[in-house]
């Protein structure tokens, strides 16, 4: 079967399966004397292992180690095991943060009056977050952020912005 084919049979696009092959993750396949690429069981089989794992959400490094284990039949199940359960804290991980990142949003959408007002919460508590070492975001200083902002005043007065000239010359 051709790479189309392929594709629709295992629920991967044809352009992921290029590049699947270009990373060395699925071996190249068999090509027809015009080039095209012919796709087997096994690749079908390897093609919806690979499906399965993203939709479970390992990452490629990862889905090349389960590969590798699963395509050796004198394994330890204590290898696939630990890669599952790294995997899983990894996801613990993600939860919580995801979470804490909920919790934040819900909590500046409770102090927005959600009107024709100007000032939002939710906008300035975005302008003063400061960024970690890293550039990234913490969660839990938004959620400290919000907690904040309750406290204050939400109908403080603000800035004037310059007028602006709506006459051509």
């Amino acid at each position: 079967m051709n790479i189309g084919q392929a594709a629709a049979a295992s629920g991967v696009s044809a352009k992921m399966i290029r590049y699947y092959e270009s990373i060395g993750l699925v071996r190249e396949t068999a090509r027809t004397e015009s080039g095209y690429r012919i796709y087997g069981d096994n690749d079908l089989h390897t093609l919806r292992f690979i499906k399965r794992a993203r939709n479970l959400g390992f990452s490629l490094e990862q889905i090349g180690d389960l590969l590798s284990l699963w395509q050796d039949t004198g394994r330890a199940s204590s290898d696939v095991k630990t890669i599952a359960m790294s995997h899983v804290d990894e996801l613990n991980q993600r939860i919580v943060e995801l979470t804490e990142m909920r919790d934040t949003l819900a909590s500046l959408a409770k102090t927005c009056h959600g009107d024709d007002r100007p000032d939002c919460p939710i906008l300035q508590t975005l302008g003063s977050a400061q960024e970690h070492v890293h550039g990234e975001h913490c969660a839990h200083d938004h959620h400290k952020d919000a907690h904040q902002l309750r406290g204050k005043a939400i109908d403080q007065p603000r800035t004037q912005k310059s007028a602006r000239n709506t006459t051509r010359a």
